[in-house]
């Protein structure tokens, strides 16, 4: 792991992406329909390393793996790669223990620099349709050449570790 981040999503954008999506605004709702208020995201060195801490996490046994998104063998169609996982984890409160659902997202390196620099230059942007078609193609050419990278780079630790 070369490092992680985590968050908890604000109100503010709880109730947003709520309303978006056509729930109910209520903490029942929230804790029922969404399931990233909670998230961590785990940047590997190696593609394999994602794979790696993915079946440990499926062999812990104080925690239950609901999801599953594969974003590096499916890449969404923007080119974005990363595992996702939804994740049941126990929370011990004042009065007792209560499962939550939290997100995982597994990257590389070359993933989360591609997915920063694409959320950087397009997220809530209101870019024409022809730059948006532009810039698409070219940011889904930079996600190709990242993947190619992180697969370079896995023969070459490969190599390394006579694999």
């Amino acid at each position: 792991i070369e490092h992680l981040e985590t968050r908890i999503k604000t109100p503010e954008k709880t109730v947003e992406k709520l309303i978006r999506q056509g729930f109910e605004v209520s903490p029942e709702s929230a804790k029922k329909n969404l399931h990233d208020i909670g998230g961590i995201r785990i940047v590997c060195s190696f593609v394999e390393d994602i794979y790696v801490i993915y079946e440990n996490l499926c062999r812990q046994t104080d925690l239950k793996i609901v999801g599953v998104k594969d974003y590096i063998k499916n890449p969404k169609p923007n080119g974005y790669r990363s595992l996702h996982l939804i994740v049941e984890v126990p929370i011990f409160l004042e009065n007792g223990k209560r499962s939550v659902k939290v997100e995982v997202q597994l990257r590389t390196i070359a993933m989360e620099f591609w997915a920063n620099l694409e959320h950087q230059l397009r997220y809530k942007k209101n870019l024409s349709l022809q730059l948006l078609r532009s810039t698409s193609r070219e940011l889904s050419e930079c996600a190709r050449i990242s993947a190619a990278l992180d697969m370079r780079m896995q023969s070459v630790r490969d190599i390394i570790n006579g694999k």
